[in-house]
Parts: structure tokens; sequence; C-alpha cells
């Protein structure tokens, strides 16, 4: 039951969004984690590695084969070896008949020419069919511990495999979180904006009546017409930029999304150590996982010092007919190989060698990828800290911009400024707004960056 509604509920997440209703961002990352379709194509590759697991395990079961042969000859050697499988040979297939015959024509005593003359018999036989049916199993007994070993490698690969998906899963959410995120950027910048459009209306209807009443200049007019003009354009890029945000979302979760509800401007801090972040970070556990993979090639390297042993059983029936007179011309064989290498000029003991250094080289990048991630997550945490810092300064001196601007809006209607000083304050406030927006996005990326390093996502 709990199944059944878990299935009903995915079926709600994804479909139950039309593309004019708003989209969380929670219920974004359910539909990206089941549609998009790199993070389908690293799920296919986790079971393709599987299927691999299941093929090296497999070796320890050995293999039953059935051969069928089916032939027509009249080669001496061919004919006489087709008899022998069947349990039909005779001592006339040797030429006994005409070796009786010399002998019978020599009074009882074989001549000389019966022992040198080839019996016409034995090497011209008539062609014979044969029919040789075949059931043979073959199982490893001892491989010194290379079927083991290269089952423990596929392991290990599925295991990366299945990091390598979780790192894509990872990389997908770090994408979508930032552009939702982005995407509330944008919309914040386009709210500032139309505030600032909205003022320089005003403005330019107090302009009007300034000038109709003698106390200001159609220049001030048109000077506010062109800031209105640089306003627009703004606000006319927000919009192409939010429509490729849309675009790329929807590529993400491979569904058409053209209204999100996007969450607040600023992303929380995380509270992940050091410590919590280098234990989940992927990177690290593949190269860990890579190490295992290098003391399993170790292993095989050393399966080369011992020897190998199988065993082996098969039952056939052979006949000049398909299964012909099988009960009777059946046989058996059963046995055991060992199969040691003595000596091979080195090679073995060459390649443990090399497994070694690669073992030893395999550790140093763990150890690197540790170090270095803990050197990337102090450099995110600092940056972190520092664009903390810009932005409370960035915050103030956009409300002090604010208070210059209404200040010398003021003055202006007073004729105590040009209008040309109200709009370099207006375009001060502009670059504020701008500023605190690259501010808010380098953060927020920076914020993602440690989630991911974390190996997990905020929602």
């Amino acid at each position: 039951m709990r199944y059944v509604i878990y299935i009903l509920v995915s079926n709600i997440l994804l479909f139950a969004y039309p593309s004019n209703y708003p989209l969380s961002l929670n219920n974004a990352i359910n539909i990206l984690k089941s549609e998009n379709l790199e993070i389908r194509n690293a799920s296919l590759d986790v079971k393709t590695s599987k299927e691999d697991e299941n093929i090296a395990f497999g070796n320890n079961f050995g293999k039953l084969n059935f051969i069928q042969d089916i032939s027509r000859s009249n080669d001496a050697g061919n004919v006489f070896g087709f008899k022998l499988t069947s349990r039909e040979a005779t001592f006339g297939d040797f030429g006994a008949r005409e070796f009786m015959n010399a002998t019978g024509a020599n009074g009882g005593i074989p001549p000389e020419s019966a022992y040198t003359v080839p019996p016409q018999d034995l090497n011209y036989p008539d062609e014979r069919n044969f029919f040789g049916s075949k059931l043979k199993y073959e199982l490893p007994i001892f491989t010194g511990f290379k079927i083991s070993s290269y089952t423990q490698i596929m392991q290990t690969i599925t295991k990366m495999k299945l990091l390598d998906k979780s790192k894509m899963i990872n990389e997908k959410i770090y994408q979508l979180r930032k552009s939702f995120y982005n995407m509330a950027l944008i919309r914040e910048s386009s709210k500032n904006l139309t505030i600032i459009s909205n003022n320089l209306e005003r403005l330019e209807n107090t302009t009007k009546e300034m000038i109709n009443e003698g106390y200001a200049k159609k220049i001030d007019l048109l000077e506010i017409k062109a800031k209105k003009g640089n306003i627009q354009r703004l606000l006319s890029e927000i919009k192409f930029n939010e429509k490729l945000l849309y675009q790329y979302i929807s590529f993400l979760l491979n569904k058409k999304v053209s209204n999100i509800d996007t969450p607040s401007v600023d992303v929380d801090m995380p509270n992940y150590t050091n410590d919590a972040i280098l234990q989940n970070n992927i990177d690290i556990q593949k190269a860990s996982t890579g190490l295992k993979i290098s003391k399993s090639m170790l292993d095989i390297s050393k399966s080369s010092y011992y020897p190998t042993i199988g065993a082996f059983g098969e039952v056939s029936t052979a006949d000049d007919t398909f299964l012909g007179s099988a009960d009777d011309h059946k046989a058996y064989t059963i046995g055991a190989r060992l199969s040691w290498n003595i000596f091979n000029g080195g090679i073995d003991s060459a390649k443990i060698e090399k497994s070694r250094i690669l073992k030893l080289k395999t550790s140093n990048q763990v150890e690197l990828a540790k170090k270095g991630i803990e050197l990337k997550i102090n450099k995110i945490r600092t940056q972190i800290n520092t664009y903390n810092e810009q932005l409370i300064y960035l915050e103030k001196e956009f409300e002090l911009s604010n208070e210059i601007y209404i200040n010398y809006q003021e003055r202006y209607k007073e004729k105590l400024s040009s209008m040309n000083d109200v709009l370099i304050k207006q375009a001060e406030q502009i670059e504020k707004i701008l500023l605190i927006q690259q501010a808010r996005n380098k953060r927020n990326e920076r914020i993602f960056e440690l989630e991911k390093l974390a190996n997990g996502e905020k929602q």
C-alpha cells in the first residue's frame, strides 16, 4: 500500500503542474531526479555495471556446453575415428580380411606381403556419416583468487557508477537551484527598476508642469526621457534573461516550464563543518573507491604465483545417424587439471611491482583530493564572508542613494540643482541595484558550491 501511494504521489508531482501554474523549487527537484535525461543515463550506467558484476560472479559456476557434430567423410583417419567413437570399429577396419586371405592362400602362414602391403579396407574406407552429441561441464575450483578479485573490482566499479550518478544528481540540483535563485534576483531587480521608472514618470510630469510655469527647460524633459529609455532597456534585458532561464529550467526538467515560484533572494548559509564535507564529498569517495580497485588489481597480479585447478565432466554419444543407438554408444569422461606457471621471465613479479606502484599512486591521489577539497572549502567560506560584508555596505549605500535622490528631486523643484544632477544621483541608484544583484548572485553561487561539495542540497 505504501508503494502504491508513493507511485501516485510521484505521478502527481510529475503531471499535476501545468505550465501556467507556479512550480516550487522542491517539486522541481523531485521532477529533476526522475525526468532529467542525463540522470537517466547515469542510472543506466549503474544497471550496466551491475550486469558486469553478475558476469564476473558467474565465472564461479563454470560453464555447461552442448556440442553437436554433423560430418560426412571418406578420410581414413576420420572414418576410423567415427567408428571408434561410436563403438563400432572391427578388426576388418584394420584390414584383417585381407590379412587372413593372404595367410590362407599361403598355406596358413602369413606371407611377407601381408605385413608390407597397405590394407585396402583401412586406407580406402567407404564414406561415412557422423553424428556426435556431447554435453560438457567445466568448473574452476581454484584460480589463485583471480575470480573473486575480478568480482570485487566489478562491485567496486558499480559503487563508482553510483557515486557518478549521485554526482550527476548533485550537479543538476546545483544548476536548478542556481536558476531558481537567479530568477528571484532578476525579479527583485525588475521590481526595483520598475520603482525607479515610476519615479521618473512622476518626475517627468513634475517637469512638464514646471516647464509650463517657466521654471524648467525642455532639455530637462529630454534628459528624463533618455533616462527612461535606459531603464526600459535594462528591463528589456531582464525579460530576455528571464526567458533564457525558463528555457534552461525546462531543459533540466525535460518538460515545459513557464512559471515558477521563486524563493527569497538570499540563500541560507548551511551549517556544514569541514569534516562533514570531507566525509560526504563525492570526489573523495570516488578516490577512495579507486584505491579499493587498485588493491584488487594487486591481488589479481599476485594470483599469477598460484596454480589454477579446474574440473570437468562430459557425456557423449555418436553414430552414423542422429542419436542412433544412443544408449549403446554412450560414453563419459571426468577429470581435473592443475596448471602452474613456474617461470615466465620475471613478468609476474614485474606486474606485481607495477600494481604496487599504482596502488601507492592512488593512495597519494586520495590524500591530494582531501587536501584539495579542504583548500577549496576554505576559499569558498572566505568568499562567502567577503560577499556578506559587501552586501551589508551596498545595502546601506543603496539606502543612502535613495535618500540623496529624493533630496535632489526636491532641490530641483526649488531650482537649487539641475536635472543633470538629479539624473546622476538616479544613475548611482541603478548602479547600486546592479552591484547588489551581482554580489547576491556570487554569494548564492558560492553557497551552492559549498553544498555541492558536501553532496547535499538545502531545500
